[in-house]
């Protein structure tokens, strides 16, 4: 009797221990918060993890010579000290642990221009005289708690594996912005597919942008441009479009208050060893000349001389390219720029800005405003059009929309490493020694308001003919000749 009343019991505390054991597993099922794995966003486009918010990069292209294209990449996610961030999609990845241990060196490089850690371009002070106009600090264009205007800069990249050009290419970024004033900043960084720790510096610079108080805008992009059809460049051409396009997005999705579009400069820097007063120069010639878009001069070493490198994209007011490159593809005329056109020959020579139908050339300023009115935007080559890079199908919408002020500004002059830059800046001189001779480079561009008549088309050296013009628009309706300049 006694065994069975024990069986019994065991049995009654068996079956309350499994009921207890059920009620506390649905408790904690139904109030525990499920996890998010890395890289789900929510629906207000911002990361749930922390992690993933220090670690928002992208892809990159930075050179756009016909022969050795390198490639661009994309970023978006964003945040200010004054107002809060836009709602951008992100395709985050993770920090390389191995990598990070050499961010602090490189953030204060760029952070410190009296750094040397790193060699690199030395570079002169800028000229508070010459560009101190550019900082406006009147109350319109201040940020507080309330009011989020239109940044009058907008500073905008491709980056791709550079790690070792960070501290001087972005060293003069920050020196830039700080002269132009943070509150009148923003900075757009895509960058992609590196492994040297280019996105590890990137993503981890954003704390001290931020701190200075300019908007950082940094995401990724799987675009891969260089996987395109090396003997058909239009997957390339449209890769490169969509990178720049992203670059520049967060200019079209955040919502700013008051500011004009016309009072926007867009500052579009190529991978390259370049100067704060470079970028002054920029700046400060399309606002004196009053021009729509001014282009440095990028340049190359193919040999012990210097190369301009641009030569696929730049086209003269006589249609041509800035050298004579024959069918078999030879550069042997390299030195003799500008053979067929005088005006722009003089006036290279003699440091004066000059007019041209398009140019890039490392590093470029331009208005904002076809852009924010949706007018044009960064495209590949249609069907029956010419195959050229996208900064050419720029330039020619430019001048069919009435933007045909651009120009190349020749004291400017950059290189893609600070070894060579050196070199350049060495045999070209640097901006603060043009201006310092006696006003060359304030001359004023006589503007033309009709574009060359044809342009030289060439998909490759073998390939070389004349088109007109108006064929390069795409859908577009060709513009009236002589058309009146904005």
């Amino acid at each position: 009797m006694l065994a069975k009343f024990s069986v019994r019991l065991k049995t009654v505390l068996l079956f309350l221990l499994i009921f207890y054991l059920l009620i506390s597993f649905t408790s904690d099922f139904f109030n525990a918060k499920p996890s998010i794995p890395n890289g789900i966003l929510s629906s207000g486009g911002e990361s749930t993890n922390e992690t993933e918010k220090l670690s928002e990069e992208s892809t990159t292209a930075s050179r756009f010579h016909l022969p050795t294209e390198t490639t661009t990449a994309a970023i978006d996610n964003a945040s200010a000290i004054a107002s809060p961030s836009p709602p951008f999609k992100s395709a985050l990845k993770d920090s390389d642990a191995t990598l990070l241990d050499t961010v602090p060196a490189y953030i204060k490089a760029i952070m410190d221009p009296e750094d040397t850690t790193f060699p690199r371009l030395d570079c002169p002070v800028s000229n508070d005289h010459r560009y101190h106009y550019l900082n406006t600090k009147s109350s319109e264009t201040l940020h507080d708690s309330t009011t989020n205007l239109r940044p009058k800069y907008f500073f905008a990249l491709d980056l791709h594996q550079r790690a070792s050009l960070l501290p001087r290419l972005f060293g003069s970024i920050v020196e830039s912005i700080r002269f132009l004033g943070p509150q009148n900043c923003a900075l757009s960084v895509i960058e992609g597919r590196s492994d040297d720790g280019t996105f590890e510096i990137l993503s981890s610079l954003r704390k001290e942008i931020e701190c200075i108080g300019v908007k950082y805008y940094f995401n990724s992009s799987g675009i891969d441009p260089s996987a395109g059809d090396r003997i058909n460049a239009g997957d390339r051409i449209k890769g490169l479009a969509e990178l720049r396009n992203q670059a520049l997005q967060p200019l079209m999705d955040y919502h700013y208050e008051g500011s004009s579009m016309d009072d926007t400069t867009i500052i579009f820097l190529n991978d390259v060893a370049i100067c704060s007063e470079d970028i002054l120069e920029l700046i400060h010639q399309r606002r004196y000349q009053h021009a729509d878009m001014v282009c440095g001069m990028d340049w190359t070493y193919v040999g012990p001389d210097p190369t301009f490198y641009d030569v696929w994209i730049a086209r003269g007011m006589n249609g041509d390219t800035f050298f004579e490159i024959p069918e078999d593809g030879s550069w042997d005329s390299a030195w003799n720029i500008f053979w067929n056109n005088p005006i722009a020959r003089e006036r290279i020579w003699e440091g004066k800005p000059f007019q041209v139908f398009s140019c890039w050339n490392g590093a470029t300023a331009f208005t904002a405003k076809p852009f924010l009115e949706s007018k044009i935007r960064f495209r590949g080559s249609h069907e029956h059009e010419c195959p050229q890079g996208e900064p050419m199908t720029w330039c020619t919408e430019m001048w069919h929309l009435g933007y045909g002020k651009i120009a190349v500004i020749p004291i400017v002059n950059v290189e893609y490493s600070d070894e060579a830059a050196t070199k350049i800046k060495d045999a070209k001189g640097y901006v603060s020694g043009w201006v310092g001779r006696g006003g060359e480079s304030d001359a004023r561009i006589e503007w033309e308001s009709t574009p060359p008549v044809a342009l030289k088309c060439m998909p490759n050296y073998g390939n070389q003919t004349w088109v007109p013009w108006e064929k390069q628009l795409g859908g577009m309706d060709p513009a009236p000749r002589g058309v009146d300049l904005v």
